[in-house]
């Protein structure tokens, strides 16, 4: 650092010090307008109105975007439950105890069986 660097950073800091020994001060007058503007600019205090239970939850949930993600993952979980893809097993029939088809086709020799979920690196229990 140069010499004229050093001394313009120290007569900087000398005025920084003489600033912080004397704050300046605030005028009354003032800080009473700053603060009435403050209040006159705050929301109106809420009106107690009682919700119905599922006003509230519609509001809790997160309005209608919310709402209608749930309908649709609702319907497609509905669905799939009653009418499963072939390759997913129905698991209503699988706790009831009926019993199901279960697709076995021949990989290079091997069984592999694709409803059951049991095809784990080319053994198939059966």
């Amino acid at each position: 650092m140069t010499k004229a660097r050093q001394n313009d950073e120290a007569a900087l800091e000398a005025l920084f010090e003489a600033d912080r020994a004397a704050p300046p001060e605030v005028p009354d007058a003032l800080m009473q307008r700053v603060m009435a503007d403050a209040v006159a600019l705050q929301p109106a205090a809420p009106r107690s109105v009682r919700k119905s239970f599922l006003a509230r939850m519609f509001d809790a949930v997160g309005r209608a975007p919310a709402i209608g993600g749930l309908v649709t993952a609702t319907c497609v979980g509905f669905w799939l439950g009653v009418a499963p893809p072939d390759g997913v097993p129905d698991f209503g029939a699988v706790i009831m105890g009926v019993e199901q088809d279960v697709f076995v086709a021949e990989l290079d020799g091997d069984a592999v069986i694709w409803f059951g979920w049991d095809f784990e690196e080319g053994e198939a229990d059966g």
